[in-house]
């Protein structure tokens, strides 16, 4: 038996979060499952899993052995990938985050456009507001609306991307004149806590440099979609990003405030592992995205 079945059995084992789970998952026997493991613990010469007949645990040995077998798993698998990328269609799982505001607006069509071009693909997609560690947490890619910031992982821009000061004509009537971002600090203005900063608002001037200002509101929300609706409803000034807010500003029912204060070096990011072999399946989907952007901007 090579270590590399081995090393499977166990990573299943962990991942599943128990023999039986795992026996389930791969349709191997928990038995063979559990010789497996003892052998690769033979094998190494140390103890990875602590077990009782209920549960087990990682051991320290087995959190260290478990990382890296993991990444060398990835590698092989992602070098069978691409040796086959050339003979195969696009095919196997891909785990995916992006922000609810991805896949909420319009732009989350290009996900299902992508997968009814690749039937054989299975796209896990976890849509939640927050950066997720790739690697711990077993993901290919993420989609990030950020200022990128400097790390381990690899990015390729998809699009620029904007984010407006948002307000009802009505409201800006009743409160204004609102013509320096500094304003916002005596209004009322609508959080979405997905921001970094919350209730502490960035902006830049051509002759100051960078300023803050802190605004406080009726409704603190994790959702740009809601704060659109709250701002159309007339309760106060919100962010919105740009493919969520366009419609409303052409549209007359929203205005935007302080255009030439905002920020313009965000931008729409497919972010990956660095690694040597980048899987096929990944590299289709991040071509994808960056021509469905180019062609529908």
């Amino acid at each position: 038996m090579d270590t590399l079945t081995r090393m499977r059995a166990f990573i299943d084992v962990v991942e599943a979060e128990g023999f039986s789970a795992a026996a389930r998952k791969t349709g191997r026997s928990k038995a063979l499952l559990s010789k497996y493991v003892r052998e690769l613990e033979d094998e190494l010469g140390a103890l990875l899993l602590n077990r009782t007949t209920r549960q087990f645990s990682l051991t320290g040995a087995g959190h260290t052995y478990y990382r890296t077998a993991s990444d060398i798993l990835k590698e092989i698998d992602n070098l069978a990938d691409l040796v086959r990328e050339n003979n195969a269609d696009i095919r196997g799982k891909l785990k995916v985050s992006l922000p609810r505001t991805f896949i909420d607006a319009d732009v989350g069509q290009s996900l299902i456009d992508f997968v009814k071009e690749h039937p054989d693909l299975s796209l896990e997609i976890v849509a939640e507001d927050r950066f997720v560690d790739l690697i711990e947490e077993g993901f290919d890619l993420a989609i990030r609306i950020t200022e990128l910031d400097d790390s381990g992982l690899i990015a390729r821009k998809l699009s620029d991307f904007r984010i407006y000061a948002c307000a009802t004509p009505a409201f800006v009537e009743k409160h204004g004149p609102l013509t320096h971002p500094q304003d916002l600090s005596r209004v009322p203005f609508l959080i979405d806590t997905n921001s970094r900063t919350h209730n502490t608002l960035r902006f830049h001037e051509p002759k100051d440099g960078s300023f803050s200002v802190s605004v406080s509101g009726p409704i603190e929300v994790n959702s740009p979609q809601a704060t659109l609706r709250a701002a159309r409803a007339g309760l106060g000034v919100a962010m919105i990003p740009d493919f969520i807010a366009r419609p409303y500003l052409q549209s007359g029912e929203l205005v935007s405030l302080f255009d030439d204060y905002l920020p313009s070096d965000r931008g729409i990011y497919a972010v990956y592992p660095h690694r040597r072999y980048l899987p096929a399946k990944v590299r289709a989907f991040v071509d994808y995205l960056h021509g469905w952007f180019r062609k529908n901007a």
